[in-house]
């Protein structure tokens, strides 16, 4: 079953790379797809029937849009910062403990915070990130540990575990 969702999934990827439907492209893009299942099927997907879950892309949805939000908002912070004569700045790594279990999860939190603009992942080790944040906002772990990590934690946690 692994190997049919990374087939799935690599031609909807070639697809939407491509942008071309015709019979042509479709058959060479199920050919790159049947090679990639065959080479990488058994290192993704153990449990597939999470992935077939409505609820789970229900909660994918809002993730999404959050971390859009975000991104949108930080940019706007981080132009503020520039564009500003004085530079307002408070550079520093923080310390965020999180509560998700998975190595996927983590891993998708980290990217989140880093696709983030002014805060970037610096190293993950067990269930600690270090993060280095362009202006800490809070010396309390809790406040900047919320502040960081927004919602994304709290709907990953949904979705992803």
């Amino acid at each position: 079953m692994r190997y049919v969702t990374v087939f799935i999934l690599s031609l909807i990827f070639w697809l939407l790379i491509t942008f071309r439907f015709t019979v042509s492209n479709i058959a060479a893009g199920a050919a790159v797809a049947a090679i990639t299942s065959a080479i990488f099927g058994r290192y993704y997907f153990h449990n597939v029937g999470k992935f077939l879950q409505p609820r789970r892309w229900f909660w994918f949805l809002v993730y999404l849009v959050t971390f859009i939000w975000a991104c949108i908002k930080a940019n706007f912070d981080v132009a503020y910062r520039v564009i500003h004569p004085a530079m307002p700045i408070r550079p520093g790594i923080v310390k965020v403990k999180t509560t998700l279990r998975s190595d996927f999860a983590r891993t998708l939190l980290a990217n989140s915070i880093t696709m983030t603009p002014g805060t970037i992942t610096v190293d993950i080790i067990g269930d600690e990130m270090y993060i280095h944040w362009i202006y800490i906002r809070s010396e309390d772990p809790a406040v900047y540990s919320r502040m960081v990590t927004g919602r994304f934690e709290e709907y990953i946690k949904k979705f992803a575990e």
